[in-house]
């Protein structure tokens, strides 16, 4: 459960700047806690260097936490796969051409971590999300599906997987602390959540009709 700390009206220091290739992401002073943040929407991910946190909200797609956790230095994605129907079935993940968009999503996260002083040796990941909430779209479980990509993702890339809050029904709000690698997880039971499903949906058709990303090596 997510509590305020105190009410922050105003920032308490300069707002840090954007690292390189990420002045689009909307960044913002958080008053509940204190802070300034980047929230990041479907496709799209964030790397903090100066305290920041990084919010987002999710429901069948998932959020990977990664950061080194000697530096301090780390961010969040937000992605779902490509929905293939032959690769939907209910025996063993089955990825394919489809897993292809969730290791960029993956890759390219981890290298600007990497690129930004990170140490692959030193990298925790925190998984999020894959909740059971798209129900009717093509009678398939997406969240399970991105649960089952990134944990193959972890393990075969033989990184460290620190902690995880996937599956269930219900859509969550995560906002991430890179710096401490602190995590405040609120599950939205109670409240309406039209506009999270609605984009998630939108996020799912613009993926199922983008060319396949080129492929990404860790460095």
């Amino acid at each position: 459960m997510l509590e305020p700390r105190h009410s922050f009206d105003t920032p308490t220091h300069p707002q840090p700047r954007a690292p390189k290739g990420f002045s689009h992401i909307n960044r913002y002073w958080d008053k509940s806690q204190g802070v300034f943040a980047a929230k990041i929407l479907p496709g799209e991910f964030y790397v903090s260097l100066a305290g920041e946190m990084i919010v987002t909200v999710l429901g069948s797609c998932i959020a990977a936490c990664v950061r080194d956790r000697v530096k301090g230095v780390g961010g969040m994605n937000h992605f779902m796969l490509p929905i293939q129907r032959e690769n939907m079935g209910n025996g063993p993940a089955v990825f394919s051409e489809s897993a292809r968009y969730g290791n960029w999503a993956m890759e390219y996260l981890i290298n600007e971590v990497l690129k930004n002083g990170g140490d692959k040796r030193n990298l925790e990941i925190k998984i999020f999300g894959g909740g059971r909430v798209l129900e009717n779209m093509q009678q398939i479980d997406v969240g399970q599906k991105n649960i089952d990509f990134v944990r193959h993702f972890i393990a075969n890339e033989s990184l460290y997987l620190a902690a995880e809050d996937v599956g269930g029904v219900f859509p969550r709000k995560v906002l991430y602390f890179p710096d401490t690698g602190s995590v405040k997880v609120r599950k939205l039971k109670t409240v309406r959540n039209d506009v999270v499903f609605e984009r998630e949906r939108n996020y799912a058709k613009s993926i199922n009709t983008r060319p396949a990303q080129g492929d990404i090596e860790l460095f």
